[in-house]
């Protein structure tokens, strides 16, 4: 905190009564895997089929959040640390206001992943594991990068010379290279109505 001069000013509307006028509960889905396991991918469709269902959603995604919010960080191992904490902030915010808010992140630490999980209510963040091995991340380098890891034109990549840590006990594990995209949103939207995060 950068003034012990501030005081939190709480509104006359809580999180439950925005909840209550828009039909669901708001919640966190944070997706996490190495680059190309489909997170973007997977977190596009989910938002697609939630939006038919009326839920209001909203899309976080890693690389975009790079161009306004955090424009001003690299990615040396406390600017990403830093990034992931913004993400946590917003996404916090977000669920506060009622919405479903999807983040598609690398977010390659657990202890940044349990600090994001812990900024919003005890049962509201699905941590989604996109477990596609790192062979097929390569194959398909949508974006190119991991030839330039390889070449190290890139350094402190993601699953090349920069560990990854698979989540411990994540709500949802997915696997891109043995399910289909319509059998991963059904996966995800089976779990949120199990779990009341949306009607069924």
């Amino acid at each position: 905190m950068n003034s012990r001069h501030i005081v939190r000013q709480e509104g006359l509307t809580g999180r439950e009564q925005r909840e209550a006028r828009k039909g669901h509960l708001g919640f966190v889905l944070w997706f996490t895997g190495l680059s190309g396991s489909g997170k973007s991918t997977l977190a596009a469709a989910v938002e697609q089929s939630l939006m038919a269902r009326l839920v209001h959603t909203y899309v976080l995604d890693g690389d975009n959040i790079r161009f306004g919010l955090c424009s001003d960080l690299g990615f040396a191992e406390t600017d990403r640390s830093e990034n992931i904490r913004r993400l946590g902030e917003v996404s916090a915010l977000m669920v506060d206001a009622g919405l479903c808010v999807l983040v598609a992140c690398i977010s390659p630490r657990q202890r940044q992943r349990d600090s994001a999980r812990q900024m919003v209510p005890t049962g509201h963040f699905v941590e989604v594991y996109m477990a596609t091995p790192i062979a097929v991340c390569e194959q398909r380098d949508v974006k190119g990068l991991y030839s330039k890891a390889r070449s190290g034109q890139i350094k402190g990549f993601t699953g090349i010379d920069d560990p990854y840590d698979p989540p411990l006990s994540p709500e949802l594990t997915i696997d891109t290279a043995v399910c289909g995209l319509s059998q991963s949103v059904e996966q995800v939207i089976r779990y949120l109505q199990t779990h009341s995060l949306i009607p069924s």
